[in-house]
């Protein structure tokens, strides 16, 4: 039923961010702290190890820039599916900051034509992709 639409996702993406942070700090990349907010303590869930996010970093500027296929069907899955969660996270541009202005220009324009595409009709294109295309789809609804 419903439940199972991918297209429906906004409405089954309880509590994620929570067990996403529950999980990343089992691994040992972020850590849990309180910080108070004037009226009401919150739990933060700080980058513990900075060596991993380098990593994704590089991989997502290589992944644009020299590793660069123009078809998001020969793309890495994990690679386009991490690409659409930064970019609805807004931490696309923080990803391709530290580049030179030409090669952000260029990782910038290939990023837009990429998630600018209909993800209905790349869904319907691809096998094996189908959710991360759901998922942009979702993201770029809401």
């Amino acid at each position: 039923g419903e439940t199972w639409n991918p297209f429906k996702l906004q409405y089954q993406l309880r509590n994620v961010r929570e067990r996403i942070a529950k999980a990343l700090v089992e691994k040992g990349i972020l850590t849990t702290e309180k910080q108070n907010f004037l009226l009401f303590d919150m739990t933060t869930h700080p980058v513990s190890n900075a060596t991993e996010k380098q990593r994704l970093v590089k991989k997502l500027q290589e992944s644009m820039l020299e590793r660069w296929v123009n078809d998001p069907h020969r793309m890495d899955r994990r690679t386009l599916a991490l690409l659409v969660l930064a970019h609805s996270s807004d931490v696309l541009e923080n990803v391709f900051a530290s580049l030179a202005d030409d090669k952000y220009d260029v990782a910038m324009n290939r990023t837009k034509d990429l998630l600018d595409m209909d993800p209905e009709v790349e869904a319907a294109k691809t096998r094996g992709a189908e959710m991360i295309w759901a998922v942009l789809a979702a993201f770029n609804k809401s």
